[in-house]
């Protein structure tokens, strides 16, 4: 199969650099779903995106929305080549592990790395069906335990978890054409990284997208920044 009929899900993929992440894979010609919790929004935001980019409601912490869309994808598709598991909150700037609040903790649990995992068990089951297969798992150097320091501790928490799923899911599916990695975008002009950020979107979307299009001899159970292997 060519790439232009390859078939991708970018989840968040309404704003900031899950929707750069959405514009650049659709340029390579890849059918391109951007999953977003407001589909009307999600239309609103894709208006701007080429015509091979379709929008598709999905709140990756509801089983239920998961389920509505694996089921949808399936039947209009047939297949998922790519899945890019972008949506994610931080919600505990400020707090601190000594006195966390653990609901919010829960909460970014529940966004950042269950979110997550519902994807990759609801499309794992197609990809292996083709012997193909892309997952992106969206991280951050913040979840590195190399060099982890304090605050924000359910974003770190979270982040550390998806890459220990990355590494779990990369050793189980070694072999069968699908390919798990995480990368860390670095930091980013988007409403999350705050204006002061570093980087542009385009320049946080170039590593997810370097990663969901590794050629078949590509790393598995790696850790990027930059298309450079970083500390766990």
């Amino acid at each position: 199969m060519t790439e232009n009929r390859r078939i991708a899900l970018v989840s968040g993929g309404n704003r900031g650099i899950g929707l750069e992440i959405a514009r650049q894979l659709a340029e390579k010609g890849i059918t391109t779903i951007v999953g977003s919790r407001d589909e009307e929004q999600g239309r609103a935001a894709a208006e701007a995106l080429p015509d091979n980019v379709v929008v598709r409601q999905l709140d990756v912490a509801d089983e239920k929305s998961v389920d509505r869309l694996a089921t949808s994808i399936e039947e209009e598709f047939g297949r998922l080549d790519i899945l890019v598991n972008n949506a994610g909150i931080a919600n505990d700037r400020g707090q601190r592990g000594v006195d966390a609040d653990l609901d919010r903790v829960r909460e970014a649990l529940e966004a950042n790395l269950f979110g997550a995992w519902r994807l990759c068990e609801a499309f794992i089951p197609l990809m292996q069906r083709h012997r193909y297969g892309r997952i992106v798992n969206i991280s951050s150097g913040m979840g590195a335990l190399n060099d982890m320091g304090g605050g924000s501790p359910g974003y770190r928490v979270s982040k550390a978890g998806l890459n220990v799923l990355t590494r779990i899911l990369a050793s189980e599916l070694r072999g069968s054409g699908i390919l798990v990695n995480s990368v860390c975008p670095g930091w980013v002009r988007t409403d999350m990284g705050g204006s002061g950020a570093t980087r542009s979107v385009e320049e946080g979307a170039d590593t997810p997208v370097w990663a969901a299009t590794l050629p078949n001899n590509g790393p598995t159970g790696g850790f990027f920044r930059d298309r450079r292997p970083i500390p766990w």
